[in-house]
């Protein structure tokens, strides 16, 4: 009798197609899922907002209570005083 000893198994498109069925569909069982998604609150979207010019003379939109606790550098500047602020020469 003959002894077989060679006894590998080639790998067939019919082995793979289960596998690869099976890995394309892990994402449908929700190892992938992230974590829970946070809403806003609610108090922030009815919040008003004011614009605000800043140094380099472009605008940005503040909270009106982040103002109120504000501190308040210089009150009442004059405009050429806020223009050398702002870096334009007259």
């Amino acid at each position: 009798m003959k002894q077989q000893t060679n006894k590998q198994t080639k790998i067939s498109r019919r082995g793979i197609l289960p596998l690869l069925g099976s890995v394309l569909l892990l994402p449908f069982l929700g190892f992938g899922k992230s974590a829970e998604i946070t809403t806003p609150n609610l108090e922030d979207k009815n919040e008003a907002y004011q614009t605000l010019l800043k140094p380099d003379g472009s605008t940005v939109r503040v909270k009106v209570s982040t103002l109120q606790k504000s501190k308040i550098v210089k009150k009442n500047i004059s405009n050429k005083s806020l223009l050398n602020w702002l870096g334009r020469k007259l």
